[in-house]
């Protein structure tokens, strides 16, 4: 997704157990990580608390219907999940990480969700040799940094970038366009990909604060609507992208507005209100989870009485491939890593198999557009690759 700003709101990161019953937890943690595999841990690493954790939550409830699964046709020898609320912060993520590391039956982590807490836990994990598959960091550096546990279950924003700008360039058919980011590493980035293919048809850019820093937005609002722009581009996250379109309809600026993955979500109409929000485009690298293979959909909302949002899918493949692992006695962290590694499989959001740097096989990766319909964020259609 998607990635995820720097955002610290007070409290205390919290590790919670869920899911799993007593078929074999007891024995040492030595035991645990190793041998059959039961009473190991996976963990969920992502935003489950604070105004950041929608697409947290719609991340770690796919990791619990996979364990949830799991459990059921392993009754008696059944896994763990552990909750890792990062709140979204990077200056969470290092303690929040060692826990992790210092749980000796913890054995892979679906996660981080966001870029800034990948970021900052990834040499850790990388260190203690603890594999993580994130189901939504985009930024395409986490791949440059020669971590060998790091993992990425959706394309980087090397993909959703031009996708975008080509939307905006040959759908949109919009030759003024402004762009703004929120200045964290993944909104600028997405920013800077978005204007190399729009080129000469940016007449405008500016950046905005956030981490909840910025709620008022009148000067950037005033530059675009003085540019009479066809479209607006915003890098960054939905809690400003709903407060800048909230702000932009008021000052009487019509122009559609579009946003990446970070923004995909319903709690961005809810931000904006439904009648500013109308309209608003909004891309991800990945499928409509809305349209994931086989019974996932229907399963999904039975556990968790709602409809899977952005990333649900993903998180929930990330999740059945360090299952399938230690379901193959790959029990030792060790173990589990070269499993994923050398991983090749079909899940109900996309094939996976991982390529250099542990990015998903560029093959596999599609970049999807959506738009807010009626109140909702419906799918619009797959953008071609630039």
């Amino acid at each position: 997704m998607r990635q995820k700003l720097a955002r610290v709101i007070g409290g205390v990161a919290m590790l919670a157990l869920v899911a799993g019953g007593t078929a074999c937890s007891s024995g040492s943690d030595e035991e645990a990580s190793g041998g059959d595999g039961c009473g190991s841990k996976i963990a969920f690493f992502g935003a489950l608390t604070g105004s950041s954790a929608a697409l947290g939550i719609n991340e770690k409830n796919g990791v619990k219907l996979a364990v949830e699964k799991y459990n059921k046709e392993n009754a008696d020898c059944k896994v763990e999940l552990a909750e890792l609320d990062s709140q979204g912060s990077p200056d969470q993520a290092p303690g929040l990480a060692q826990k992790a590391i210092d749980d000796a039956k913890l054995l892979g982590i679906v996660g981080p969700a966001y870029s800034g807490e990948s970021e900052a836990a990834g040499p850790l994990f990388n260190e203690a040799g603890l594999v993580t598959i994130t189901p939504s960091a985009t930024r395409p550096s986490l791949a440059q940094q020669n971590w060998k546990t790091f993992f990425r279950a959706v394309g980087n924003d090397l993909s959703q970038g031009p996708a975008a700008g080509t939307y905006i360039k040959n759908v949109m058919k919009a030759d003024k366009v402004y762009v703004i980011d929120d200045q964290s590493a993944y909104g600028a980035g997405l920013a800077d990909e978005v204007k190399k293919i729009l080129g000469g048809a940016v007449v405008g850019s500016d950046k905005v604060q956030g981490e909840g820093k910025q709620t008022e937005f009148s000067g950037v609002v005033t530059k675009v609507k003085a540019a009479g722009v066809k479209a607006v581009f915003f890098g960054g996250y939905y809690q400003e992208a709903g407060l800048i379109r909230k702000q932009l309809t008021a000052a009487g600026v019509t122009a559609p507005l579009v946003v990446g993955d970070g923004s995909n979500d319903p709690a961005y109409i809810t931000t904006a209100g439904a009648a500013a929000a109308e309209g608003t485009i909004m891309t991800c690298p990945c499928a409509p989870a809305a349209e994931a293979r086989g019974t996932f959909v229907e399963e999904f909302k039975a556990l968790n009485g709602a409809d899977p949002g952005t990333y649900s899918d993903t998180a929930y493949d990330a999740a059945n491939i360090l299952l399938a692992g230690i379901k193959a006695k790959k029990t030792t962290r060790a173990d589990l890593l070269e499993f994923v590694k050398n991983y090749s499989g079909e899940g109900v959001a996309s094939s996976y198999k991982f390529v250099e740097g542990g990015e998903l096989d560029p093959a596999q990766v599609k970049v999807w557009a959506f738009k807010v319909q009626g109140g909702k964020v419906v799918p619009d259609q797959e953008i071609p690759k630039a």
